[in-house]
């Protein structure tokens, strides 16, 4: 049973009763800095300290006397997380919390389509809003440094203009419905290994041109109403409570008006906490902090120890007055506001918009001869090979855990495809992790297999040699030290022995299609064996009727890579100049250098000449698209104007198809080092054969622009520079030289 919204909008109207005083109505048509103020008179100190520190796991406390409601948190950002009991990371065995899994942020940032963001955000808003959710703590956006981060498939890729552009609509669609974005993990939380021990070290203009861009349009575009710091340090300190992120960057050269709040655990001094810019803290573990413990929270750094200093004198109240009026501001947007929307749960909606972002972002990355799509033959036989085309990846990986209604397998997608066209076999092929149970939340999956591997690829290669098609689905899953938070993979390759099983599968069967199930990328030792590849993301509820749907041609590929696939790890900047996972100091601290600087992802490989695997931006289709000559409206761009370029695009296949059409801007000659050519625009566009289209970009000089860190300001040099455009940043189809004045 589908279930819609069944109760009414939570403190919509809401009254401040004080002694001696009249009610206050509090109507949303009132300006809210004035009702801000207004419950400032009326709070004690008691009431103030214990509204910036959590109640529960995931609560923050109102104040019951003046009728002000609690703030409620969910983990997101893929779904809407199962309850867990109050001070406990376990079930609390609801009946009723189970949602729709939305494929993971590497394939959302893969669709690079600005329409399907905000339908992926209004939808998770929704399931949050139904669940009576203050605050969706998601999405996250920090940068792909190395492939070998857990946590890469929460993530929107490796560059900051695709990060950008993609978390601003997920963030306007989230709050349409009276909840909180929390964007995250601000900043510079690029590896799960050692995260709450590692120190960055980052020069400016890399921390202004990559690290910080998607945070500040989530901000100053997408308005978002509360920032998540990280757990690493950066400048010695936590980013949960670092001044210059915080105080000075986000609070100050930003205007962020709205609440940051701690990552559970990641909050670590008093001192700090109340004057670097922490308003709300959760997950603390302090001395006498465990599970059950009487009055545990009292115990937070925000709490007891705050009021003691403050009662004591060593400390004033400024700082206090300014993060209450920062919560009181986020409840004001979300549970005080009088027109909330009711939300919406498991939904047929939700489970389409599931399917249309994964069909949208699945990445097909090879296809000689034309082998994809499958189209049967009568007495055609197709064989899965696999485990991940059976196990459920919606349980496990951290925080991003979920308890679904359902989890469609890639198997089960297949055969429904199929049906009635092929018959379509299994074998297991190789054997992974069997585990399925997370925080209490079990796949119910039973994925024992006691044969040997090779007994499983003998199994496998026998069945292949008489298909006509052979699919092999693999990759990763969301254990331990693969994706999944709080560990770091331990190196590029597959796990599992799938390299031989892959190879054996090749010689029995040329008609091989490899699926990739991962959030990162892998290599590919047999990809000169393999005709066709797809990049399949981890695809929550729907993941098996959306690999069906491109592997069936129901759905035209129209995916693009949102980071590089390298051929080897030391390919990777971080890898190869970089320092990774750091330099352990006497302290325990572990340094990192970012030594590559701004050469992160497609960047370095053009600097370097590097070919990779699989460039950022690529991504095949069904059918083909010519690009005609660019053109602009202007060769000169003077200092505070714009000029446009535009190209024709026509799909010079036979079938209907999508094409992501990539604007990038190279410098031909700068006083600071800067990359061959970055991202400044994209516009993807849907056609039918024989179908053109005009598409057109407007460059600014803020496209022309780097960080200059010796000015601490963005500057666009007078001189050459080149617009160029393609299908991949390794396939520019044409190029149009322009100067700035």
């Amino acid at each position: 049973m589908k279930l819609k919204f069944l109760f009414p909008a939570a403190f919509a109207l809401m009254t401040l009763p004080i002694a001696g005083q009249t009610p206050v109505y509090l109507d949303n048509s009132a300006d809210i800095e004035d009702r801000i103020e207004d419950v400032m008179k009326r709070l004690t100190v008691e009431e103030k300290v214990a509204m910036v520190h959590a109640q529960s796991k995931f609560s923050s406390p109102g104040v019951k006397r003046l009728g002000i409601p609690e703030i409620w948190m969910t983990d997101g950002p893929h779904g809407i997380r199962a309850e867990v009991y109050w001070d406990e990371w376990n079930q609390a065995r609801w009946t009723n919390d189970s949602c729709v899994a939305f494929p993971a942020l590497t394939c959302l940032a893969a669709t690079w389509n600005e329409d399907i963001s905000y339908l992926y955000g209004k939808s998770i808003g929704e399931e949050a809003r139904y669940r009576n959710k203050s605050v969706l703590l998601g999405p996250g956006v920090n940068i792909y440094r190395t492939p070998l981060n857990g946590r890469n498939f929460e993530y929107m890729g490796e560059d900051p203009y695709l990060a950008s552009e993609m978390v601003v609509p997920y963030i306007k669609g989230v709050q349409s419905n009276g909840v909180a974005a929390c964007v995250k993990h601000y900043a510079l939380n690029n590896n799960e290994i050692n995260r709450h021990t590692s120190n960055v070290i980052v020069d400016d203009r890399t921390l202004y041109e990559i690290y910080l861009p998607a945070f500040k349009a989530a901000v100053k575009e997408g308005g978002t109403w509360t920032i998540m710091g990280s757990y690493n340090l950066y400048k010695d300190q936590h980013g949960c409570h670092n001044e210059y992120l915080l105080n000075d960057i986000l609070k100050g050269e930003w205007g962020f008006d709205g609440a940051v709040v701690s990552d559970w655990g990641g909050t670590h001094d008093t001192d700090e906490a109340i004057t670097n810019g922490l308003d709300m803290e959760f997950g603390t573990g302090t001395n006498g902090l465990s599970t059950g413990t009487r009055n545990a929270y009292d115990n937070y750094y925000l709490a007891t120890p705050y009021l003691k200093k403050i009662k004591s004198g060593e400390v004033g109240t400024e700082e206090l007055d300014d993060k209450v009026r920062r919560i009181l501001r986020l409840a004001f947007r979300t549970v005080m506001r009088q027109d909330r929307p009711f939300g919406s749960m498991l939904s047929d909606e939700h489970y389409a918009a599931a399917r249309k972002i994964g069909n949208e972002g699945i990445v097909l990355l090879k296809n000689d001869g034309h082998l994809l799509p499958i189209v049967p033959e009568t007495g055609c036989r197709i064989l899965v090979v696999g485990e991940n085309a059976i196990k459920m990846m919606t349980v496990g990986g951290g925080s991003s855990s979920l308890k679904v209604q359902h989890e469609i397998s890639p198997l089960e997608g297949i055969r429904d495809a199929f049906a009635g066209k092929a018959e379509v076999s299994y074998a297991r092929g190789y054997v992974g992790d069997v585990s399925g149970e997370y925080d209490g939340v079990s796949s119910g999956q039973n994925l024992k297999d006691d044969r040997s591997a090779d007994e499983l690829i003998e199994e496998a290669v026998g069945k292949a040699a008489s298909a006509d098609y052979v699919i092999f689905v693999g990759g990763l899953n969301k254990s331990w030290q693969q994706d999944c938070e709080n560990s770091d993979r331990k190196g590029l390759g597959l796990p599992y022995g799938q390299d031989k099983l892959i190879e054996a599968l090749a010689e029995a069967n040329r008609n091989l299609v490899v699926v990739n199930i991962s959030g990162n990328a892998v290599a590919m030792p047999w990809i000169g064996k393999v005709p066709a590849v797809v990049q399949g993301w981890y695809l929550g509820s729907e993941a098996g009727n959306s690999i069906a749907d491109i592997l069936s041609g129901a759905v035209n590929p129209s995916g693009k890579l949102p980071f590089t696939f390298p051929a080897a790890l030391e390919d990777s900047p971080a890898h190869s100049v970089g320092e990774y996972p750091g330099t352990r100091r006497d302290d325990g601290i572990w340094d990192i250098e970012y030594k590559e600087g701004i050469f992160v992802g497609y960047r370095w490989f053009d600097k370097e000449e590097i070919e990779p695997l699989f460039a950022f931006g690529h991504g095949l289709s069904y059918t083909s698209f010519t690009y005609g000559k660019a053109e602009t409206d202007s060769r000169t761009m003077t200092a505070d104007g714009d000029i446009t370029v535009s190209v024709d695009i026509t799909n010079s296949g036979d079938c209907e198809g999508k094409e992501v059409v990539q604007l990038y801007i190279s410098d031909l000659k700068s006083s600071l080092p800067r990359p061959v050519k970055e991202l400044k625009g994209f516009r993807k566009v849907s056609l039918s054969p024989g179908e053109s289209t005009t598409v057109t970009f407007t460059i600014s000089k803020e496209d022309l622009s780097f960080f200059d860190p010796d000015r601490h300001k963005w500057v666009a040099e007078p001189g050459k520079f080149k617009a160029l455009i393609g299908s991949a940043s390794d396939d520019i189809r044409t190029e149009v030289p322009f100067v700035l004045e």
